[in-house]
């Protein structure tokens, strides 16, 4: 390392002493199990978001042998609200992964992390940092950010040449001594100083070396991903109400909201009222359409269209199968529910009430 390199980390080091974050949950104890959960969690998601739902899911599954033996619906339930809910599906693999083939026991290295579901080259470089003191770099977005500024690289940070030099970069300044605290005080300068619009220079400890301020960049690097218009996709969804209980059904394990519960959906053009009839045996009384919810995805908009309805007769012979459930807030089983569902079960319990 030489003298240039070792005065950036210096000087990250000194500002961590000072101003990082040491009071965060998972750092208390900071196990590997903890840490963990916490990486998989912080992916694309804020501290703050996060802590609530960290502490939330430590008190249910505190330990790696109760997420291998939970069940998947109970995972996905302490995950609604979260988002980006492949990461509790890879969360509960990993773990049944983790306790057949490591006894138990989080992996300690760099290949075999990347191996389980859900961990990538950054978040197992943060594992092996934080948990088990090993010297790895990380590149997450607030590390991306500060490194593109102080070397003023432009480009998209998701294109593959520039992620290449920025990994060079991690790679470089990471310490061979307090990696943890470096890596840590990285993000922490990101997410703090560092910011994506009008960032802190005053007080940030890397101004003096900084291209991108140099030359009065800060607000344009890094670029954004380009600019690309979202479709729009359109749903109907069929909130056919039994009693106190509304019907929901499991949705396909990948893809959107795989492995959630929902209303049942079709086409806006499809008669609502014969793909009740035909695929759940039930026959419905006068609908009610309620206003159109957006939802955003990050490739694509959905509009959903909520269509109410009481059912007033079952076929005979229909039994309720196994990927459907006559959902009760108070009385059912805990299970995974998309934001936009658990607004309109919300919503459906204040009209009854």
């Amino acid at each position: 390392m030489n003298a240039t390199t070792a005065a950036f980390s210096a000087a990250v080091l000194d500002w961590y002493d000072c101003n990082g974050r040491r009071d965060l949950p998972w750092q208390r104890p900071a196990t590997p199990y903890r840490v963990w959960i916490s990486e998989v969690m912080l992916q694309q998601t804020q501290v703050a978001t996060v802590i609530a739902y960290f502490e939330r899911f430590m008190t249910r599954f505190p330990d790696m042998a109760a997420l291998a033996a939970a069940d998947i619906d109970d995972v996905l339930h302490l995950w609604t609200g979260l988002g980006y809910y492949a990461r509790a599906r890879h969360l509960h693999q990993a773990a049944r992964h983790i306790t057949t083939d490591h006894g138990g026991h989080l992996p300690e290295t760099l290949d075999q992390l990347q191996h389980l579901p859900g961990i990538g080259r950054s978040t197992a470089g943060a594992i092996l940092s934080f948990a088990f003191g090993q010297r790895h770099a990380i590149l997450d977005g607030n590390v991306k950010r500060v490194l593109a500024r102080y070397h003023a690289i432009v480009g998209w940070p998701g294109k593959t040449e520039v992620q290449r030099r920025l990994w060079a970069l991690a790679e470089r300044y990471t310490p061979g001594k307090q990696a943890a605290a470096y890596n840590q005080g990285m993000m922490d300068l990101g997410a703090s100083v560092c910011v994506r619009a009008r960032p802190r220079c005053g007080h940030c400890p890397l101004a003096p070396g900084c291209a991108a301020r140099r030359l009065a960049r800060q607000g344009h690097i890094p670029e954004p991903r380009p600019a690309k218009r979202k479709p729009v996709r359109q749903t109907r969804m069929l909130l056919l109400q039994r009693g106190d209980r509304v019907l929901l059904v499991r949705r396909p394990p990948a893809g959107v909201w795989g492995g959630l519960w929902c209303p049942p959906e079709c086409n806006l053009e499809a008669d609502y009222s014969s793909v009740c009839r035909q695929q759940f045996g039930l026959r419905i009384g006068p609908a009610q359409a309620w206003p159109v919810r957006r939802h955003t995805f990050s490739h694509f908009h959905l509009e959903i269209h909520p269509l109410h309805a009481r059912v007033q007769a079952e076929d005979p012979g229909v039994m309720d199968r196994p990927e459907q459930l006559w959902y009760n807030d108070h009385t059912s089983k805990r299970c995974g529910l998309a934001a936009p569902v658990r607004r309109l079960l919300q919503d459906l319990e204040e009209m009854r009430a």
